[in-house]
């Protein structure tokens, strides 16, 4: 029995040291970027962006990048990002929506034990509440199809949700992962394709209005069908939006990707997600003007001006 007793206890220690570790530092290498110049654009007059953020979580910088402390607190912004251009606004991703508490209940119990969740004004609301008719969206972007970040599309009926095939068949069969899309009522799905036109290095990309302003590119591993969108101001501001790549602005700055168990409860493939992180690093280090905006890093989202604000 003692035997027994000390195998079960070592085998119990090895484990715990094991995943210990799989939350020690660890950076990525990104690959410097062939010689290149940022992509030309032409954004017209009129053109801007501005956040609608719809509450928060909190949760520890250990669980969102391999080398962050659990005793390190942060907040996980919940925003959309609205880009109005005179040939269509776009909406990219919704944040929560009215029905957060029955969204959140469809969760893995692991994700609702490690995080407190904060409600705001769902970012339909928002827009209603300053004279812009959310019907009038020429369509939602979703960066992928997890439930925080289409949660909101309970209050957007009938507005097409822009998402790759990829995408939209994880939607279809994506089990728990994409359950809260499944549940919505209305939900227009509008598949789109990307050219085999080069952009910063990815193979692939989208010119949505074909003057550069908002370029989408593949960007595969955290779910079949997630997208970056970079957009460019009149003004020549440029920014990343990253989507769930990573979750806090040290996964580029580092780069660093997620603790294995973050990876294995939300990525479907682990290393497609180490090579888009190593490549934004890389854009990053290459054109530090790029403002990368991680979804879920609530101080790069506070940075930008908040509706009706905008940034042209």
């Amino acid at each position: 029995m003692k035997r027994v007793f000390f195998s079960l206890l070592f085998l119990l220690l090895t484990g715990a040291v094991a995943l210990a570790w799989t939350f020690s530092p660890a950076l990525l290498d990104p690959a410097p970027l062939q010689a290149m110049e940022l992509p030309r654009a032409t954004p017209p007059a009129g053109m801007s962006l501005s956040a609608l953020p719809t509450g928060s979580m909190k949760s520890r910088a250990a669980l969102a990048y391999r080398g962050g402390r659990f005793s390190d607190e942060r907040e996980f912004a919940m925003t959309a990002i609205l880009v109005r251009h005179p040939r269509g606004d776009l909406l990219f991703d919704t944040g929560f929506g009215r029905r957060l508490e029955q969204h959140l209940a469809m969760q893995p119990a692991l994700m609702r034990a490690t995080a407190t969740f904060s409600k705001g004004t769902p970012a339909a609301e928002q827009l209603a509440a300053h004279g812009f008719d959310p019907a009038r969206l020429a369509g939602v972007v979703i960066t992928h199809a997890h439930w925080d970040h289409v949660s909101g599309l309970d209050s957007l009926p009938g507005v097409p949700v822009w998402v790759t095939a990829a995408e939209s068949d994880f939607i279809a069969g994506g089990g728990d992962m994409t359950s809260v899309a499944r549940s919505l009522d209305r939900l227009e799905l509008k598949p789109y394709r990307f050219a085999d036109r080069p952009y910063l290095g990815f193979t692939q990309s989208l010119d949505i209005w074909g003057d550069g302003s908002i370029v989408l590119v593949p960007a595969a591993g955290h779910t079949p069908g997630s997208v970056i969108a970079f957009i460019t101001l009149p003004s020549g501001a440029r920014y990343a939006l990253l989507g769930d790549l990573v979750w806090q602005a040290e996964g580029i700055d580092l780069p660093a990707e997620r603790p294995w168990l973050a990876r294995t409860l939300v990525d479907v493939d682990a290393q497609a997600v180490r090579a888009n992180i190593a490549h934004v690093a890389a854009i990053h280090r290459r054109f530090p003007q790029i403002r990368m905006l991680p979804a879920h890093d609530a101080r790069a989202m506070a940075a930008l001006p908040v509706f009706p604000a905008a940034a042209q």
